[in-house]
């Protein structure tokens, strides 16, 4: 008998968690300068539906980079006769439709996203189990199912169609569950496994299953009439065997080139990014990152074979290249490397193209377990903790700065040396950029405080802009050409308006600091990697994080007008939503020489 639990799902909860989303629905899609609120009184804000029938009305604070912090509570909603209605996310939706600009052809999907977003939400409120003060001195695990908000940015940001209600209670990170991960073995012919020195496939599997485990798969693959030295053993997450390998590969199963040969004995935990696998049994082994093809946040969660088999040689190459930079290495910036991938073709769909989500259904990689990149008085936690807000309003980045040593300002200053500074040094001196947002990021902490950072998904999200590079065969895909000002905007984009335009206002809010003060401590970081750099300097004028104004590049316009696919893979740069700019808060810090300079030159 099926037991699924709807408990969440009650009206208290609901209601509590709409009123949520749409308070974000009204701050980001204003923020992307989709809706106008007009300002009826002193932070008083109203917008008004496309038919007119119904207002919004709510306070607001605006801070910099146009970010509108909305009071939850005093949202109201009325219709034509000044009668208050329920706050409804879905109905806030369908009546500002014509304004968000969502078609009609992808309207039902992006309402089933809301819909999910809502319920995960719910699910997450009801089975809060410890507070934002508690969860700061929880194990790393503990914070990664802790989260509650996932993007910042994006509204519809935890749909995950594809997984029904036992799915969710299954395989979701909210949900806590460790699980078994399948393994296949893949016959040669169309599969193709890659891999750094020192983890070749046999040692590598070794590591990850143990002789014991390895013996029993290949007596299965032998009792199949099957050549063992023809096949590649390869991992595959529970939902995509049953849901998408079973049904779409089922030739390839009859004809034996895929043989199910039993699953794990580790347990492994869903992480954030839901298709990245924790190992809990044995924390210091590899992750292992596997094809889900759910649809979330704009994209279907597959791995291409085709791209894994570059995944290697690019861990190989930036690591390589980041271990001879003292910079790096005295900052202790470093990466979790993509040591290892497998990918399957699937033969019979190739002429759909690669980038067909069915051509990235069944591939794998390990990366680098945070625990290897430690020391025993160490701890770490992932960046979006930073942002981390329980459902009594309490704060978890607060609570971490009040058990450090440090006052605010210092316990900043240690974390901009830790994230901010190694981003800047990649980008100046090698004109390479990450997606350095919340989740990509691993904090390492001592004594409660940062002490240096950990990136990851470092080959899928990295952007190399210098052309004067050499970069090795199949590095050479990471190569971009675009203009100075997109690349800069990275920067702008990345780390400004998609994490410290949030940053900034929550440490106004829970730690006192105000935010103007915090810009300052961001510019003084800036200042201090020039002051010691002075070789880049001609780029520092090139790429000026000076300027006083930059472009507003809009997460949720790209999600609107295409939730099934925000970006043109093959040129996601110019397929961005660029709207108007933004104000640069780190202008006003502008050394008076610099801006001396440019009125005599003329610039």
């Amino acid at each position: 008998m099926i037991n699924i639990k709807t408990t969440h799902l009650k009206p208290s909860n609901w209601q509590f968690i709409n009123r949520q989303l749409i308070r974000k629905a009204i701050s980001e899609f204003s923020h992307e300068s989709i809706l106008k609120p007009i300002l009826i009184q002193d932070e008083v804000y109203e917008i008004v539906s496309d038919n007119k029938q119904f207002t919004y009305h709510f306070k607001a604070k605006k801070f910099f980079l146009d970010h509108w912090l909305v009071d939850t509570e005093s949202i109201v909603k009325v219709n034509e006769a000044s009668e208050e209605v329920v706050l409804d996310a879905l109905h806030f939706i369908t009546e500002f439709k014509e304004t968000l600009g969502i078609p009609d052809k992808f309207l039902a999907t992006y309402l089933e996203e809301i819909t999910s977003t809502l319920s995960g939400a719910c699910y997450k409120y009801e089975n809060q189990q410890f507070s934002a003060t508690e969860l700061a001195l929880h194990s790393f695990q503990d914070i990664e199912h802790g989260m509650t908000e996932g993007h910042p940015c994006f509204i519809a940001n935890n749909g995950r169609i594809g997984f029904n209600s036992n799915d969710f209670q299954l395989y979701a990170p909210e949900a806590n569950a460790p699980f078994k991960i399948i393994w296949i073995a893949v016959h040669k012919k169309f599969a193709t496994f890659t891999s750094v020195a020192d983890f070749e496939y046999e040692s590598l599997l070794e590591n990850e299953l143990g002789v014991l485990k390895i013996a029993d798969f290949k007596k299965r693959l032998s009792n199949a009439k099957k050549v063992i030295t023809e096949y590649l053993f390869m991992p595959v997450h529970p939902w995509q065997w049953i849901n998408k390998i079973i049904p779409v590969f089922g030739a390839d199963i009859a004809q034996g080139n895929i043989v199910f040969v039993g699953e794990s004995d580790d347990d492994f935990s869903a992480q954030q990014s839901i298709r990245t696998l924790f190992n809990v049994t044995h924390p210091k082994k590899l992750y292992t990152k596997t094809a889900l093809s759910i649809l979330n946040m704009g994209f279907m969660r597959g791995l291409s074979p085709y791209y894994m088999q570059s995944t290697p040689p690019i861990t190989k190459w930036i690591t390589d290249l980041l271990a001879k930079d003292d910079y790096l290495l005295a900052n202790g910036f470093t990466m979790l490397g993509e040591v290892a991938t497998i990918g399957y073709h699937n033969h019979y769909y190739e002429a759909l193209g690669k980038t067909n989500p069915h051509n990235k259904m069944l591939s794998a990689l390990w990366r680098e377990s945070p625990f290897t990149k430690i020391t025993a008085k160490q701890r770490v936690m992932t960046m979006a903790a930073f942002l981390h807000v329980d459902y009594q309003e309490r704060s978890l980045v607060a609570s971490l700065i009040e058990v450090s040593p440090y006052n605010t300002s210092t316990w900043l200053q240690h974390y901009l040396k830790a994230y901010l500074s190694p981003l800047l040094h990649c980008f100046y001196k090698y004109e390479f950029v990450f997606m350095p947002h919340g989740e990509n990021l691993i904090i390492v902490l001592e004594n409660n405080t940062p002490v240096y950072s950990l990136m990851k998904d470092i080959t899928e999200e990295v952007i190399v802009f210098n052309k004067e590079m050499h970069l090795p065969e199949h590095v050479d895909r990471l190569f971009t050409e675009t203009s100075d000002r997109m690349k800069v905007l990275s920067i702008f984009t990345d780390v400004f308006d998609c994490f410290f335009r949030f940053l900034a206002p929550h440490l106004t809010n829970y730690a006192g600091l105000p935010e103007e003060e915090f810009w300052q401590l961001v510019a003084n970081c800036v200042y201090e990697y020039q002051d010691t750099h002075p070789e880049f300097s001609d780029k520092y004028k090139q790429y000026d994080l000076f300027v006083y104004e930059f472009d507003r590049c809009c997460l949720n316009r790209l999600q609107l007008e295409n939730t099934k696919q925000m970006l043109r893979l093959a040129d996601p740069i110019e397929s961005l939503k660029l709207e108007g700019v933004l104000q640069n808060p780190l202008a006003k810090f502008k050394r008076e020489a610099v801006i001396t300079e440019e009125i005599e030159t003329g610039i």
